[in-house]
């Protein structure tokens, strides 16, 4: 399994990272000089769509190739480190034309990329859009506007892969270590039993090539998404429609609550998972996806330890938007033994 090296991504990332954006408030207003800019490159972009709160929906489409991808981000408005991660990996394709990487990708597949789907809830901050609707618990009864249009578009586009680019908690770790789950993969279930279907394989297959790559940058910090069926979920519906889905979940990584760091890696995930697509036909190897450790919840942000644990205290940051501006409340969340519990900070109680 061929897969991208670690040290030419690392030494070319800060040429290649998209300074523009940056933190976890990223609204259309900031993407969409994004969008202008590209209009003297070979990507075509276009307004395909509006919002319910009547914002533009873009769509960022190149490549000349058989393979089609499609790929979204901030369906959920609150969860950005995709976003970043998607301007990143365009800014690859522009400013590295001739590298083999991009040569491959271009020449074999086709690439449809919505990077924001829900402007109105990234302006607002929450995970809903504007009529507070869940865009991820949509995708069968299509209520939503976006929800709509990403229908419209993939019936389109009809892909062979996606990706869905997501944020999750700083509550997750990674099942048997002491490390937070700094990117976490998933191969959604097509129905409850969690067959692994012949679609699946393929998913997990691309998978494992992004966990490999990762591996060798930050060891034992990636997890394995939970599987349980969710009947009204996007990634479950297409995967169910045959439609390879891969999920993203973007995390923590120490000290970095803005994210910054975990967009490179999810650059680099995504670069990946596109240009194993690009240079491969079979899909079928998908053991080593499940040897992924799981995610697991139990993290918090910040626990004051007492002494032998009895009265130990968890508190957790709320995102919130105050005066215009991106912030983090520290809010109490649990009181006890806590000792099955890790943080990503501690401190010791005087008393």
């Amino acid at each position: 399994m061929t897969h991208i090296s670690s040290s030419f991504l690392e030494e070319n990332y800060l040429k290649i990272k998209e300074d523009s954006i940056s933190g976890r408030w990223i609204t259309l207003t900031d993407i969409e000089p994004l969008y202008f800019d590209l209009q003297n490159s070979k990507i075509e972009t276009k307004i395909i769509g509006e919002s319910e709160q009547q914002r533009a929906i873009y769509q960022l489409k190149f490549g000349t190739g058989e393979k089609r991808i499609l790929i979204w981000s901030q369906m959920h408005g609150n969860e950005s480190t995709g976003t970043k991660a998607v301007f990143d990996f365009l800014n690859f394709i522009k400013r590295f034309p001739d590298h083999e990487i991009t040569q491959g990708i271009v020449n074999n597949c086709s690439i449809t990329i919505v990077p924001m789907l829900n402007p109105d809830g990234a302006r607002a901050y929450t995970r809903v859009n504007a009529n507070n609707i869940d865009l991820n618990r949509d995708a069968v009864e299509l209520q939503a506007k976006e929800s709509k249009l990403l229908r419209k578009i993939l019936e389109e586009v009809n892909p062979k892969f996606c990706f869905n680019l997501h944020d999750q908690r700083t509550i997750f770790g990674v099942e048997g270590t002491t490390n937070t789950a700094t990117i976490s993969f998933l191969a959604p279930s097509e129905e409850e039993t969690r067959k692994i279907t012949e679609g699946r394989k393929e998913t997990m297959n691309v998978i494992v090539a992004m966990n490999k790559l990762l591996q060798e940058i930050i060891p034992n910090h990636i997890g394995r998404y939970t599987d349980e069926f969710y009947p009204t979920a996007t990634g479950d519906n297409f995967q169910k429609i045959g439609h390879n889905t891969i999920l993203i979940e973007a995390g923590h990584f120490p000290d970095d609550y803005d994210r910054e760091e975990v967009r490179k890696y999810n650059f680099y995930a995504l670069l990946q998972g596109i240009y194993h697509i690009s240079i491969n036909n079979d899909f079928s190897s998908y053991q080593d996806y499940l040897a992924i450790p799981n995610n697991i919840k139990n993290f918090y942000d910040v626990i004051y330890r007492s002494k032998n644990n009895e009265k130990d205290v968890a508190f957790q940051y709320v995102e919130t938007i105050e005066n215009g501006k991106f912030a983090l409340v520290l809010t109490k969340e649990k009181e006890g033994n806590l000792s099955s519990y890790l943080a990503h900070k501690e401190f010791i109680k005087n008393s």
